[in-house]
């Protein structure tokens, strides 16, 4: 019985989270990867923990306050900076999704270290608090370290300053749990209600965002693309904006400019279709010639270099989610 608290909860919420990703964000594939990087970092952790113990003469009730809980959310959360390094987190929703997992492969090795360590322990009160209460409130730390990470580099694409605003977060709320502030049972209770609501309330905002990302970036670049196509760029505002800056640019690094304009159209439409198949159910269409476009761009981006890009800000910006958008082309 012991097993079933320790183990199940965690991976039924896991489970939950996974299948509420509405727009299929979420790569099976990552996810584990996700899992099994939070099992690794169970071993890594026992070994820093035992170290700084024994090397500052920490008693174990000051390791879980102070120590534990920088080491273990600084661990389970490598991942999670992997992967927004590689681009493969886009939105709230996948963020919170891998970061939940990193915490539940971590807690469930903690759950059954403790099992093998405490085999004579009957109080079943226990089981439930480690099962609902510790597990659940890793999974929600990383997770929360994870919705902070992406939505502060989102707004800056500062990854050195954001990085730490979703730790600080995370490392808070495992510490406030060791201490223990309130009865253990209040403790567990609040972790099952208020987690699944911070849950609702970012994929909510998440989906929110991502429907409008979809909607209205989808219409307005579609329409600029059809107007370049046509040759009727030049009645558009964005072709005025372009032939105003003739006299600081060279012809030639105007050509670039549209060229690399029309190709990012093309590949961020492409992209967004990419996610409305899957969001329906449909396979993603990966077309032959998508790599070299992708190199394409890359070379024009390098040919107009910071300032022309700096310059085409107002039109198109090279974000953190305009760079993931594209890197949606290669799966």
């Amino acid at each position: 019985m012991k097993i079933t608290f320790c183990f199940f909860p965690v991976l039924i919420f896991l489970t939950f989270l996974f299948l509420l990703d509405n727009f299929k964000l979420v790569r099976v594939k990552t996810l584990i990867y996700c899992f099994a990087w939070g099992i690794v970092c169970t071993a890594a952790a026992y070994f820093l923990n035992t170290f700084i113990a024994r090397w500052l003469n920490l008693d174990s009730i000051s390791l879980s306050r102070h120590v534990s809980p920088i080491i273990e959310e600084s661990l389970k959360g490598m991942i999670i900076f992997y992967l927004i390094s590689k681009k493969k987190i886009g939105f709230m929703i996948d963020a919170a999704i891998y970061g939940f997992a990193s915490g539940a492969g971590f807690s469930l090795v903690e759950n059954i270290w403790y099992i093998i360590s405490n085999p004579l322990e009957f109080n079943m009160m226990t089981w439930i608090i480690r099962g609902f209460g510790t597990a659940i409130m890793h999974g929600g730390a990383t997770a929360l370290l994870a919705v902070l990470f992406i939505a502060a580099i989102n707004r800056s694409d500062k990854k050195i300053l954001a990085a730490p605003t979703g730790l600080i977060f995370a490392i808070l709320l495992h510490a406030g749990f060791n201490y223990f502030p309130l009865d253990p049972r209040l403790q567990t209770l609040l972790i099952i209600v208020l987690l699944p609501i911070m849950f609702f309330l970012v994929f909510t905002f998440s989906n929110s965002k991502l429907q409008k990302w979809l909607e209205i970036e989808l219409n307005s670049e579609v329409e600029l693309l059809n107007m370049i196509r046509k040759g009727e760029f030049r009645s558009t505002k964005a072709g005025n904006f372009l032939l105003s800056m003739r006299e600081r640019f060279t012809p030639e690094v105007i050509v670039d400019m549209y060229c690399y304009i029309a190709l990012f159209l093309e590949l961020s439409i492409k992209a967004k279709r990419n996610v409305m198949l899957n969001e329906t159910g449909f396979p993603m269409m990966i077309e032959k010639d998508i790599e070299p476009k992708l190199k394409e761009l890359a070379e024009l981006r390098k040919l107009i270099g910071p300032v022309g890009e700096m310059a085409l800000a107002p039109l198109i910006r090279m974000n953190y989610r305009s760079l993931w958008k594209l890197n949606q082309l290669k799966l």
